[in-house]
């Protein structure tokens, strides 16, 4: 059952980071299971063979909570891979009510990560202000044109897999940034071997190497980081915002016009320039349940630390 349970927690992981402006970090903070993951990737390092030759494969792989990280990562896949044309086509046919649940799930989830810091000081409010600074002014950036080659395929691996651990800050949208999402996503829907194996090679070496750093800093100043990431989640914010004006449009790699640039809007002012419904009680009510799945999580996540203190004592 905890088994299972991991499972899911990796396929929500798995559902947000194909969403441009979620990121895959933030739900796996909020559902618990950052810490360990990030303590199993980081155990993965060369002296993994010393534990192979002395003790044997089945001692490294507990010793990295191999279970643990499978679970992870074959729910993360699952998503990816089963959820990534749903999830392409509910933001192009229902944007509104998806971005309102994010919306709603993120805001929900900085007061969640509010409570975790133990003590407010200067340095740390400087910090959070940075994190804002930081995600805003990635969410500003224009998207640039990057060639879909092996070689670019392995790179953007490596660099969006960081932000897909790191709370606040989307893997996918980076990769939109990069110019490169959408031949990732159609990579994924016409499951290319070659291109997704460049992939999952620069992930891996992102993987590894960014683990170490993110693990040791939450470790050593978590408070301090901690302050960071909930920045960095705000400043997403406006990227998500439901309401929006395209400004200009560019054509992606199958010739299709997609939005380059977007203004945020009140929900009155989009259905007056638009046209379009604002739709604000379906998105007040989308909104409602992504802050009741992170309230709920929180509630049971509590009630199983103290069920397991009990056990304990």
């Amino acid at each position: 059952m905890k088994l299972l349970k991991t499972y899911l927690k990796g396929m929500a992981m798995g559902a947000a980071d194909v969403v441009p402006g979620v990121s895959g970090g933030t739900i796996a903070f909020i559902t618990g299971i950052l810490d360990p993951l990030l303590d199993g990737i980081r155990k993965i390092n060369p002296t993994l063979f010393g534990i192979v030759r002395k003790q044997g494969v089945k001692a490294a792989f507990l010793h990295i909570n191999g279970p643990f990280l499978v679970c992870v990562f074959a729910g993360i896949l699952t998503s990816i891979f089963s959820f990534a044309k749903l999830i392409s086509w509910l933001i192009v046919t229902h944007p509104i009510p998806v971005w309102s649940f994010f919306f709603g799930l993120i805001l929900f989830s900085v007061i969640h990560m509010l409570k975790q810091v133990s003590q407010f000081n200067l340095q740390r409010v400087v910090l959070f202000a940075l994190g804002v600074l930081l995600a805003w002014g990635i969410t500003v950036l224009n998207p640039i044109a990057i060639e879909a080659s092996y070689i670019n395929f392995f790179f953007a691996g490596s660099i969006a897999i960081c932000a897909m651990i790191l709370p606040g800050i989307s893997g996918s949208f980076i990769l939109l940034l990069m110019g490169i999402y959408p031949a990732v996503l159609a990579a994924v829907k016409g499951f290319d071997i070659a291109y997704l194996a460049c992939f999952a090679m620069g992930c891996i070496l992102g993987l590894l190497s960014f683990s170490h750093v993110l693990s040791a800093l939450l470790r050593k100043f978590h408070d301090a980081t901690l302050m960071f990431l909930i920045g960095l989640m705000l400043g997403t914010l406006g990227k998500i915002w439901p309401w929006k004006e395209v400004v200009t449009w560019r054509e992606n790699s199958s010739g299709k016009q997609v939005p380059l640039l977007e203004q945020n809007l009140t929900p009155f002012d989009f259905q007056a320039i638009t046209g379009e419904a604002h739709q604000l009680g379906v998105a007040v009510a989308c909104a409602l349940f992504g802050i009741g799945l992170v309230w709920s999580l929180e509630f049971f996540g509590a009630k199983h630390t103290i069920g397991a203190k009990h056990t304990k004592n």
